[in-house]
């Protein structure tokens, strides 16, 4: 390849790159309030601290009611129906926020998979224009090397 076909390739390249944009960004601010507030729902759900609460929560519960005095429990053991009915109640109205969360968070890593792709290609295409201007170097040198032989042969 001679140094016009490089500028060519190197001009087309030129052409093609438009800035990177932030997919992160761009994917925060597509959201709408109700969405913005399920993915919070969801990453605290999801989160130790949440499971943590919940544990305490029910060894609370189901201890008190279990070893409280018979007149103090709320709840009496074994079926502890108040408990069974509070937490059905509380994963009914979590489950659908979850789900919701986990079709944006979804809908996100899709976006940076485009967008890894994206700056993949466009890597691959500038790598190829830098070997092609090294292989234009290299050429470029090989014949200063020879035109520097021929004229140290025909000086000796």
């Amino acid at each position: 390849m001679d140094g016009k076909e490089y500028q060519k390739a190197n001009e087309e390249l030129k052409k093609l790159r438009k800035p990177i944009s932030n997919v992160n960004v761009k994917h925060r601010q597509s959201l709408s309030k109700l969405e913005k507030l399920a993915v919070v729902v969801t990453d605290a759900v999801g989160s130790m601290g949440f499971f943590f609460v919940i544990l305490v929560w029910t060894l609370i519960w189901l201890g008190w009611n279990t070893l409280a005095p018979s007149g103090a429990r709320f709840d009496p053991f074994p079926a502890f129906v108040l408990w069974l009915f509070i937490s059905n109640v509380l994963q009914i109205f979590l489950m659908p926020l979850i789900m919701i969360g986990q079709n944006l968070q979804g809908r996100h890593a899709e976006k940076r998979a485009e967008s890894d792709f994206e700056v993949n290609v466009r890597a691959e295409k500038e790598i190829e224009v830098i070997l092609l201007h090294l292989e234009n170097q290299n050429n470029l040198i090989l014949k200063i090397l020879d035109k520097m032989e021929k004229e140290n042969n025909s000086q000796n």
